[in-house]
């Protein structure tokens, strides 16, 4: 398949516009969001939404990523992901495939019903994780697209793809919540530097590979600026997977988690990797995509069920 997004094989970065719609499917007064909110999205490349889920949902949720984060022996130990120089958890992949609750949620309409929008098409879980940042010493997450990850390591072919994060404890500026630069899911930058085999294992944990550079950067915050995406538990943060986004470490006691799901379009599943031979692991690539049947109702009901 052509490279449309060529990167890591070239000692200099470049920025282009990107060759793939922002919204795939025009607004309809029956879409899952409204007039304006498919607009500021095509313009910006994120949406902040509250109201999606209710208290005791969100309380559900906050006590199954708590109930996670201590039972690592229930766990693939291959997705559990701790801090750099520390046990800390980090991250867990491939929570919807661990956790009833976390596919419950993966595949609840209001989440899902949004994915289809945007990308027009039926949907499947890419990725998905429990983002962990510890108060006192959780780590950043450096500046990145990740879409260029998924396209040069995975092998994602176009940019059909959209990430869904719901807000599980208080997110703000002094906690580390996420910071994306709006308008900057319009630019592809390539990175430099070839990537190392078996690179994930570093990556996960700070990515050295795959990360813009200085001088691009810059030039898209000069433009763009920088917008913290602050919220309370339950806030969905909906950004496009070209977005250039990342957040601080966390010194403060609060500690910040989120849920995290990748929906990848049926029509743009896996080929081989753009760059390295051999794609990362099942849990951080599917590449068996089966798709979701959106579900109706109560997180909390089902859960009783």
């Amino acid at each position: 398949m052509e490279d449309l997004y060529p990167s890591r094989r070239s000692h200099e970065a470049m920025m282009s516009p990107i060759k793939d719609p922002v919204l795939y499917r025009p607004w309809t007064p029956e879409a899952p969001l409204t007039a304006g909110q498919a607009s500021r999205f095509e313009r910006e490349g994120f949406l902040v939404l509250d109201g999606l889920f209710t208290d005791e949902e969100v309380r559900l949720l906050q006590e199954e990523a708590a109930r996670l984060r201590t039972q690592a022996q229930v766990l693939d130990p291959e997705t559990l992901i701790t801090e750099p120089n520390s046990s800390e958890v980090r991250s867990i992949f491939a929570i919807h495939q661990q956790a009833p609750v976390m596919q419950r949620l993966a595949s609840d309409r209001r989440l899902v019903g949004i994915a289809e929008f945007l990308l027009d098409d039926r949907v499947y879980i890419h990725q998905s994780r429990l983002n962990y940042k510890p108060g006192f010493r959780g780590k950043e997450f450096y500046w990145h697209s990740d879409f260029e990850t998924w396209h040069v390591e995975d092998g994602m072919p176009r940019m059909r793809a959209v990430s869904i994060s719901v807000l599980l404890t208080e997110n703000d500026a002094i906690n580390g919540a996420l910071m994306l630069i709006p308008g900057s899911h319009t630019t592809y930058i390539s990175c430099v530097g070839e990537t190392p085999a078996e690179h994930y294992l570093h990556s996960l944990k700070k990515q050295e590979y795959g990360v813009p550079d200085d001088v691009s950067l810059a030039t898209l915050v000069d433009q763009q600026g920088i917008v913290v995406a602050e919220g309370k538990p339950g806030t969905v943060l909906v950004f496009h997977c070209n977005v250039m986004h990342g957040s601080n470490g966390n010194i403060t006691p609060q500690p910040r988690s989120n849920a995290f799901f990748v929906y990848n379009a049926l029509s743009n599943r896996l080929q081989a990797p753009f760059g390295p031979e051999k794609p990362r692991p099942w849990f951080l690539g599917t590449r068996e995509p089966q798709p979701i049947t959106p579900q109706t109702g109560l997180l909390t009901e089902a859960v009783k069920r």
